[in-house]
Order: C-alpha cells, then structure tokens, then sequence
C-alpha cells in the first residue's frame, strides 16, 4: 500500500523554492534517463518565467522508498511566494498536512515568509524548515535558524511547531543535511525528515464522501475540473456526486463523475477510484466552485469553506475610447470584458468584481497592484482592449472612524541611500519599526505604510538608490485613516495632435521631461507622450517637422541624440498616473492618456478640481 503524504512549499520570492521542486522531481526518477528538462518547471505561466516568480499554484507528485521498502507517495504543492497572491496560497494549505518552510541562508524570513508562515500555523500545519542557499559565499545560516525560530514564537506556533527540524540544503546543487557541511547524501535526509514529520492525510475510506475543492483547472473536452482533497470516504468512476455550495442549505444537485484523475510527477493521470487523503481532479461535474463540497447525495454533508482575507485596493475597468481604440484588439465591447472578469473571479478567489451605476464600467478590487496587474496582463495577452483608472485603496469603518489598509515594508538599501529613504517613506506617513546593519555595507529597513504613500513610490526608490535598492512590501493590517498624502509631484507632457512623432520634436522637447515615445510612434490628442520636470501639464507638439528652405547657415543641420525613450509597463502606468489620467491597455501597446481627450475637456477638468 502507498502511504501519502500532502505538503505545500512556502518560500519568499527567489529563495529557491521552484528550484527544489525541480531537485525533487529530478532525485526521484519522475524524469525519464535522457528527457531535456527546462529549468523551473513548475512555473509553467509565461509570465511567472518572465518575472521569476510563482503566481499560480501548482500540484506535482514523487515517489520514495525507504530503506525498509515502503513506497511513500508526496503530494507537493507550489505556492506563490508574494502576498498579493494570498488567495491562492490560504485555499491551497487547505489541501496539505505539513509545509516545507525555505529560507535563504543570507536573507532569512521576509515578509511574505511571514505571511503564509502565519496562515499555515493558524491551521496547525507541521512545518519542515529547510534553509537554502548555504552554498553562497555570505551565507549565514546559524543566524538565519536563530531568525526563524523568532519568527514562529512571534507568530506564537505550537510547541511540536516550534520543535520543527531544520535542514540546510543547496536547491540548485540537489543536496541537503542535518548540519550545514554535509553535502554528499542528495536529498534523501529531505524526504526521510518529511515522511516521519508530516502526518498522513486524515480521513476515514469507510465513511460519506466528501471532498472541498480548493482550485479548479479547465480541460476542452471533460469541462471543468475541481482539485482537491478528499476528506472522507472514496469515489469511483461512474459515481453519483452532489454539489452543496457556501451559501445554501443544501445541495443545489447532482452529477455523475466521467473521469478521476491523481497527480503523478508533473501530469494527471486517469484513475478508476480515489480515497481519502489523496489529491484529486473530479472531471465533469457542474456547479463545482471552489470553496464548495462534494459530497454522497445519500449522506451529504458540508465541508468548512475557504476563508480569504478581502481585497484592498480597487481600479476601474471600461472599454477603451481613444481614436486607436480597435486597432490590435479582437474583444473591445463592455459585454466581452464584463464576461472575462466574471471568468476570472470562478478561479481567482481574491479578485472582486462590483457593479458601478454606469454598465460600461467595472470596479475591480484585488489584494494588491501586482495581483491587479498581472490579471489585466492575461487579459491583455488574450487580445482584451479597455483603460484602468488610478489604483486607490478599499477603507473600511472601525471602532475609531475611518480606516485604510497598512503594509509592513522591508527594505535592502546601500547605507549612503538610507536617509532619502528614510525621508521619502516619512513624507508618505511611514512609520520606521526596525533598522540593521547588514553585512557588505547595506541596511535593513522595516516600515509600516498606508498603501496610498506606496503608490507611485517603487520608481522614485530606485531612482533614490541608483537601482541598487531591494524593496518588498505585504499587507499588515487595516489602521487609521493617516491623512492627506502628496501624489506625484510631477505633471505630464500631453500630446496636443494626433500622427507620428518625429525626431526633431522630440530632440526639442527632451529638455522638458522625460519621453515615454519615440519617433515613428503613434500619438493622439490627450496622450501622455512624456513626464514633465515641474509640476503643471503641458501640451506639447509631437509630430513637428523641420521647415525646409532654399537658405543654410552653420549648425542648421546639426546631429539629433535621442535619449531612450522610457518603456511604459503595465505595473509603471499604475503607479504613475494621477485621478484624471488612465492606462490605455492594448495587445500591442501601453499607452498612458488623459480622461479628458481633448483641450477644452482638459481645461474643464482643471477647473472642477480646483474648485
């Protein structure tokens, strides 16, 4: 018989926890002798390669014997290592009974290590901490196992919590120990110390089925799946299954199960009957949301649903009405971008979607700017056209008046940048709660900020540090309301004509900001083409050419330098616009515009927020 064991790997981003998986796979013979195996394998999204960081979760298995010969089966589950994804993260600890905690050697615990840490003790997981990265030339792990143990008495663990072994192991060589220069086993003390900490999956063969889907994937010819634990009992080909959602009473139906599916490596293979304890894929049921239970329609019962902390900032979502409006996207009505978003909530736990009075605009609210940015750039990718507004943040009403969301902010930055920081993150109604002295020369910063002082900031800091500062930020708590917060002190270079820039307009204007086009791109009236260098918008002429004439003189035609253009990103255009300005999202482009396309509109505008 296989026993299991069902585990999820919490690590902050780029502290090697893909890495592992890869090791893990790779140690346990998933892969064939042979097989090209590209790196990161688990990050299958193209936009978790391009940015280095998990942002769905993702079920892979291994197989392992001990040296008694007993076979043991390990459910491993990915998780996202930044907050913002939380959502993904607090319904997939649902599924597992032990947490592979992974600390770099140098770094130790940041923030979001302290975030899913903190959910996975409150749910009495048994954590296996594993500190990564001894094989770096600064590695400090004795001090990074003194930081951690803090960490969980801080986040106040049990005691057979705080009795966690710990390993120390390099992901990318494919080794771990008991002791940090023991390098010569592989990983098998790894799998040895999981199998004797992390207790078998609880649940009983013989009683109801029940099962509470944590996640959902989608298959063209089966429809949807619903992944998750089983609880209770089994299920079997041909079945009959009810659905009892959240919020009813009772189930709403019933459904016969086609196909079953168990994970195994990376892939879901067919299956003829699942029991407790193991992770499976339930295909063809309708009606399976996560959060919801399947159960046996002769003895139902109800699982505990997902709690998910809510969202804390909000854009606004409509279709786009610039003159480029259609050129390169396929889906640009109210009605397509209203029936994706309501796609993308079935799975994406955290996002909300909340009516407006006007039926072509949509209040998205998400737990942070990376989580809100990353669905708009799916949709973007899938050929979806519309604008967002300005990020602001979700109050709320506690005992002592207004509220509005804090996150805890933790910065690396060079010594001689520390005081700029300091400044800034104070004009912005930061709260310094910790500084250290790193080891190289850098400083350790640790702030509580309103999520509004944050908004805009990422691009200043890495000015203010040369680009040599490292900033990560998560949701802390909801606090009082901090008062007025001084937006971007810049004003805009705006686009007064529509056609093509050209280099001669733009070789004169370059003193006056800086560009975000180039020559031969396409501008309108009402488009930011640049960043002004005072404070007041200015309107500008982008498509000016040079007057040709019968007459020379010395210097006419003298050499036009550009400087580089700034790239507009998804995530830049966010931070960077202010109340009457939007992002204009496109497959093609990024372009940054103002609500008001033309210069009366602009000018009537002014004159509403001045008085």
């Amino acid at each position: 018989m296989t026993l299991i064991r069902n585990i999820a790997i919490i690590a902050h981003v780029d502290h090697g926890k893909t890495t592992l998986v890869d090791r893990m796979l790779q140690s346990t013979g998933t892969f064939r002798a042979g097989q090209e195996v590209r790196e990161r394998v688990m990050d299958s999204d193209p936009q978790e390669r391009e940015r280095g960081i998990t942002i769905f979760s993702k079920n892979a298995a291994v197989r392992w014997r001990d040296p008694d010969g007993r076979e043991f089966k390990l459910n491993l589950v990915d998780t996202p290592g930044h907050a913002d994804f939380g959502g993904e993260v607090e319904r997939i600890l649902r599924m597992v009974d032990g947490v592979l905690l992974l600390v770099d050697a140098f770094e130790g615990p940041m923030p979001q290590t302290r975030f899913v840490t903190r959910k996975a003790l409150e749910l009495g997981l048994q954590p296996v901490v594993v500190i990564n990265k001894v094989d770096r030339a600064d590695a400090e792990p004795l001090r990074v196992h003194d930081e951690v143990l803090e960490l969980l008495m801080e986040l106040e663990a049990g005691a057979a919590q705080l009795d966690a072994p710990f390993l120390y192991a390099s992901a990318r060589e494919g080794w771990a120990g008991e002791e940090p220069d023991v390098r010569d086993r592989g990983l098998e003390p790894l799998f040895r110390t999981i199998v004797r900490t992390v207790p078998p999956p609880p649940g009983d063969p013989e009683r109801p089925f029940r099962m509470l889907v944590s996640t959902l994937d989608y298959s063209p010819y089966l429809g949807r799946l619903a992944i998750g634990r089983i609880e209770g009992g089994h299920i079997a080909v041909g079945d009959r299954v009810a659905v009892w959602p959240l919020d009813e009473e009772e189930p709403t139906a019933t459904d016969r199960v086609p196909k079953l599916y168990v994970f195994e490596g990376l892939e879901r293979r067919e299956a003829e009957s699942v029991v407790a304890g193991e992770i499976a894929a339930v295909a063809g049921v309708e009606g399976a949301e996560i959060g919801t239970t399947l159960c046996d329609p002769v003895r139902p019962g109800r699982l505990e649903g997902i709690a998910v902390e809510p969202p804390t900032i909000a854009v606004e979502l409509r279709p786009n009405d610039s003159p480029f409006s259609g050129r390169s996207g396929r889906y640009v009505t109210s009605r397509q971008i209203r029936e994706r978003l309501e796609r993308e909530t079935l799975s994406n736990v955290a996002l909300r979607l909340e009516p407006t009075g006007d039926p072509d605009r949509f209040r998205v609210a998400g737990r942070g700017e990376l989580h809100l940015a990353v669905v708009m750039e799916s949709m973007r990718r899938q050929g979806y056209e519309f604008t967002v507004s300005r990020p602001e943040v979700i109050t709320q009403q506690g005992p002592e008046g207004l509220e509005e969301p804090y996150e805890e902010v933790v910065i690396d930055v060079p010594a001689v940048a520390m005081g700029v920081v300091i400044q800034k993150l104070g004009e912005r109604r930061g709260e310094m709660v910790h500084m250290s002295r790193e080891l190289g020369g850098t400083v350790r910063l640790r702030f509580l900020v309103p999520s509004r002082g944050l908004t805009g900031y990422r691009s200043e800091f890495l000015t203010d540090t040369r680009g040599e500062g490292i900033l990560h930020r998560q949701f802390a708590r909801y606090g009082p309301w901090a008062g007025s917060i001084e937006a971007r002190r810049t004003g805009a270079l705006v686009s007064m004509t529509e056609g093509t820039a050209t280099g001669y307009a733009l070789f004169n204007l370059q003193d006056r900001g800086r560009l975000f086009v180039g020559p031969g791109d396409a501008v309108y009236d009402g488009m930011i083409v640049g960043e002004h260098a005072r404070e007041n918008d200015l309107e500008v002429n982008t498509i000016r050419g040079k007057k040709l004439t019968n007459m020379r003189a010395a210097g006419s035609d003298e050499n036009i330098l550009l400087e580089p253009p700034r790239e507009v990103t998804l995530e830049f255009g966010l931070e960077f616009i202010r109340e009457d300005e939007l992002v204009e999202v496109t497959p093609a482009a990024i372009r940054l515009r103002k609500r008001a396309l033309t210069a009366h509109g602009r000018k009537r505008d002014r004159r509403q927020a001045a008085t």
